[in-house]
């Protein structure tokens, strides 16, 4: 699988043998959120093709002032690819936001600044090519219902899966009993597994769309799944699973279903992660590839995890940018805050993983989620490893006990350090760390997205009462 196209001549060529009646153009906000407007294709033509697109950029959430709302949409053409659920042959492509007033790509546009931080590692000499391999989760709900009034809060998913329903009386059907149960997702074949062809049909789909796909599972909670793709360059991945999120959804909606890739919305199961693949290339060369050291890393590779977990705290207000992040972030739900790495241990916060030569040596953080807008994770993650190898830091480890059954008290002995428990805690670190993000992170944005973040999700999250609290404290 791969590109479609290369260039505009060979575009134009695509949409006339696909009979294309519309060009969907898709951008991504500070959420990680796909936007788009559509065009006639017969609008559409060699010259805004080359120069852009404009569109309203005061509609968009934290970006442009309403007196500066004019903005551009430069399509990088080579991303184009057909709709697979549109009814008219559509073709999408994914475009950067570039900024009229400075003549230059977007200060707050999270595909651009990924695209800032890899001309980075270039020209400080470092790497001319970073890899990311995310492995993004995601529950597939039947039905989902949620309040937020003044006086009244709360939701409620359901999935055939869940243990809950051992006893319910269908209407049209009877009761099969096959179940995995909490934390028994993993693995099961069907009737347990009740998503097998509807995962083989986001499968096949994300081929149709480009994506080079490996295999698909159930994974540990009820209702839960994930598909592994192939990775790519810094650019590539975060617009694959720009992709995989849409499809993945899509598919679910046609089947009468309802995806999503929200990190905890099951209390007492597993929740949705999204752990990143990463290392350092130049010249065709691994940089993170010591043959005979532990697990094959190389310096660098140790320096670069010492920097992401030194800035971990900042580096999670962007992998874990929700309040819901953190109740994912807790022992015993195979979700790693404990800030260590380790050869093949899944309990570590880092992950090197098992067998790999030359070409595969890698670390795997695994403890973003699937919340986070992919381009400013992986970009994130990427100035903490470069500062990291700057400073030559060194990260706690190597660590091959399973993690997960330390008391905090031995964590703290230990002098272990972990993830933030709050995005409050990420953002106020965010605020007091990020000189590591300036070459590349205008202090503008890092403004505006820890502003964002406070308003739209922790004050008001702070704010509302929940069901536990009025269990716990109605009758003090």
């Amino acid at each position: 699988m791969g590109k479609f196209v290369n260039n505009i001549e060979e575009f134009f060529t695509f949409c006339n043998e696909n009979d294309v009646q519309f060009v969907d153009l898709r951008f991504s906000d500070i959420k990680g959120a796909w936007h788009h407007l559509s065009y006639r294709y017969s609008a559409v033509n060699a010259e805004n093709l080359e120069n852009g697109f404009p569109f309203d950029g005061s509609s968009v959430e934290a970006w442009q002032p309403i007196n500066k709302s004019d903005m551009i949409l430069k399509a990088d053409v080579p991303t184009a690819f057909l709709d697979p659920f549109t009814a008219d042959p559509t073709v999408i492509l994914i475009c950067d936001v570039y900024d009229i007033y400075k003549n230059e790509l977007y200060e707050r546009c999270p595909r651009s600044i990924a695209k800032k931080a890899l001309k980075h590692a270039e020209d400080i000499g470092i790497a001319d090519a970073a890899y990311f391999g995310p492995e993004n989760e995601f529950f597939i709900f039947d039905d989902v219902k949620f309040v937020d009034n003044i006086n009244e809060m709360g939701f409620k998913v359901d999935t055939e899966e869940g243990e809950w329903n051992s006893n319910t009386s269908y209407d049209d059907m009877y009761n099969t009993g096959h179940r995995p149960g909490t934390k028994g997702g993993y693995f099961p074949v069907a009737p347990t597994d009740s998503m097998v062809d509807m995962r083989a049909e986001m499968m096949q789909v994300l081929e149709q769309v480009g994506l080079e796909v490996i295999l698909g599972h159930h994974e540990v909670a009820q209702g839960q799944g994930e598909i592994g793709i192939v990775f790519g360059d810094i650019i590539t991945a975060g617009d694959n699973v720009q992709k995989y999120k849409y499809v993945v959804k899509m598919i679910a909606h046609l089947n009468g279903k309802t995806a999503t890739f929200m990190p905890k919305p099951l209390y007492g199961d597993n929740g949705n992660g999204m752990h990143v693949h990463q290392s350092l290339w130049k010249d065709g060369k691994n940089l993170f590839y010591k043959e005979g050291n532990y697990g094959n890393l190389s310096e660098m590779a140790l320096h670069y995890t010492g920097g992401i977990f030194k800035h971990a705290a900042a580096v999670a207000a962007f992998t874990n940018p929700t309040t819901n992040s953190y109740k994912r972030l807790l022992p015993g739900f195979e979700a790693p805050s404990i800030l260590t790495y380790s050869s093949q241990n899944r309990s570590a916060a880092c992950r090197i993983p098992y067998g790999a030569g030359e070409k595969a040596t890698r670390i795997e953080m695994r403890f973003p989620d699937s919340s986070a807008c992919p381009y400013l994770a992986f970009a994130v993650m990427m100035m903490a490893g470069l500062d990291g190898i700057k400073h030559k830091d060194v990260p706690t480890g190597p660590m091959d006990i399973d993690l997960f059954e330390l008391s905090l008290d031995e964590i703290r002995e230990k002098g272990i350090v972990q993830m933030p428990h709050t995005l409050r805690e990420a953002l106020e670190a965010l605020i007091a760390d990020n000189e590591f993000l300036k070459p590349v992170f205008t202090a503008d944005f890092i403004d505006a997205y820890q502003h964002y973040r406070f308003e739209r999700c922790v004050f008001p999250d702070e704010g509302r009462p929940t069901a536990y609290e009025f269990k716990t404290t109605y009758q003090c």
